[in-house]
């Protein structure tokens, strides 16, 4: 598709004047997300978003609608920054512009002063240029040493000298990131960050419209939508959003975690880099849900700052680190298909400890100390799930009469295979998680070690740090007189009077 390349061809398109003069990048979102709404049905409105169908793209949407400004407020790995690229999906997908304009001014109705000369000379052969949607979506992380020149703009020595221009002219500005996010959408990631009399500077492009560079006495009048993340720990911890600008923002819009493990498990199957190239890769249901449920886990346990949040990066980085480990198995072992064990999800600690922020009891303990913990109980509620009302006495009891197994992660299938069928009806309870006889010998050592870890997990049986699978320890023998603690060492508790 061609498209008009001078001002006197777009005048006879359809980019009109009064559609591109009237229509404001907020009104050109809303309009845009009114016709998606009609047409797409059961379509998600921001593809690959996950779990906010029903809480957080209501409120996205209804303030879209009212043409808000709004800001996402959410922990850690909440997906704020998906959702705020998502949005340039409601934006034309292309827009004219004057061609060479740095701040992609309005052809009908320039602000800059190169602009309106341009136009003046040129006329209707004044060249035109286009933005695509990405193109119109500008992203700022938020830093304390951001300056107000690296926001809004400042004079620029080096053009005043190139053009002979005296420092006072309109010419010699350095426009900053919001005046070149002119007519799209400005982020701004972490506000809080930014220094309070920065945020100031806000004030008059989410209020009035337009913004004003150093001691220039012209006003730019800018278009521009203004979006924002947050996390509600940095409040405190490294700054704080004034409260001018707060009231200035339309909708304040929270964020959270997966609701459910099968949500989770969404998630992470959508980020992980799964897809190797190689050997064919089998991830068991029951794996996905042990490594989705130790964040979960996480987000509950008191010995994690909870402030700070556990973010669903982690089960994305231990699922890729659980594939990692299998993938090197098999290779050495020239396996045809790879199969993840739960000995995986135990070397895939380097995943999981640098993203926990441990409150002073985790710190006592140690990152791998509380790590483990969060696997032994994400093993517990899956294996619960799959084999809550199953008799597994007989597994027990095989290892309370002296039988032990060793299971290195390392280990063949094949060979590991041939010494769990020793243990009397272990490989009967396989069909509860869909394998069978048939299926190959990882799927098969996969779900054999997924049942002793559970038992583990429960207590019924033991393992060494070996991997060595053991009768669990017995509960110790109730003495013939009860004792009682003293300052000094055990002594007879004295008879009642």
């Amino acid at each position: 598709m061609s498209f008009p390349r001078t001002l006197a061809e777009l005048r006879r398109s359809t980019f009109s004047e009064e559609l591109l003069s009237a229509r404001r990048v907020r009104d050109e979102l809303r309009e845009n997300l009114i016709s998606r709404l009609r047409s797409a049905g059961d379509a998600p409105i921001f593809p690959g978003i996950v779990g906010y169908d029903d809480t957080v793209v209501p409120q996205i949407v209804n303030a879209i609608l009212s043409r808000h400004h709004f800001i996402l407020l959410g922990l850690r790995g909440q997906a704020k920054s998906r959702i705020l690229r998502c949005l340039t999906g409601l934006l034309d997908s292309h827009m004219p512009y004057i061609a060479g304009c740095e701040i992609h001014d309005n052809p009908y109705a320039p602000i800059c002063r190169r602009c309106r000369e341009l136009v003046s000379r040129c006329g209707d052969a004044t060249e035109i240029a286009y933005l695509t949607p990405e193109e119109r979506y500008v992203e700022k992380l938020a830093t304390p040493d951001v300056t107000i020149a690296d926001l809004i703009g400042d004079l620029d020595p080096i053009k005043a000298a190139r053009g002979g221009h005296e420092l006072a002219n309109e010419l010699t500005v350095h426009y900053g990131l919001l005046p070149r996010a002119n007519r799209g959408i400005f982020a701004v990631n972490e506000l809080p960050d930014l220094a309070g009399k920065i945020q100031v500077g806000l004030f008059n492009i989410m209020q009035e419209g337009d913004v004003q560079i150093k001691g220039y006495p012209v006003r730019l009048r800018l278009d521009v939508a203004l979006v924002f993340s947050a996390n509600p720990e940095d409040y405190t911890a490294r700054g704080k959003i004034i409260t001018p600008l707060k009231d200035r923002i339309g909708s304040e819009i929270r964020t959270h975690y997966p609701a459910t493990v099968d949500e989770g498990i969404a998630i992470t199957a959508q980020e992980a880099w799964a897809a190797r190239n190689g050997t064919r890769l089998v991830i068991p249901k029951y794996l996905r849900e042990v490594i989705e449920r130790i964040a979960f886990a996480a987000r509950d346990d008191k010995k994690i700052d909870r402030r700070s949040g556990v973010s669903q990066r982690l089960p994305i980085s231990c699922l890729e680190n659980v594939i990692s480990n299998a993938e090197r198995r098999a290779l050495r072992h020239d396996e045809k298909v790879v199969v993840p064990r739960i000995g995986d999800v135990y070397s895939a600690l380097p995943a999981i400890t640098g993203k926990l922020e441990l409150e002073y009891e985790g710190e006592m303990k140690g990152a791998d100390h509380v790590s483990r913990e969060l696997i032994r109980t994400a093993i517990a509620k899956s294996y619960e799930q799959h084999f809550g009302g199953a008799n597994m006495q007989q597994v027990v009891q095989w290892f309370e009469l002296g039988g032990e197994i060793q299971i290195p992660d390392n280990a063949a299938a094949a060979e590991i295979l041939q010494s769990l069928r020793n243990i009397q009806g272990l490989l009967d309870k396989l069909t509860r998680v869909n394998v069978g006889p048939k299926d190959s010998a990882e799927a098969q050592v996969s779900a054999a070690e997924f049942i002793l870890e559970g038992l583990h997990a429960q207590k019924r049986i033991g393992r060494s740090e070996e991997r060595v699978f053991t009768a669990g320890e017995k509960a110790p023998r109730i003495a013939e007189k009860p004792f009682e603690r003293e300052e000094g060492p055990y002594r007879p508790r004295r008879p009642l009077n």
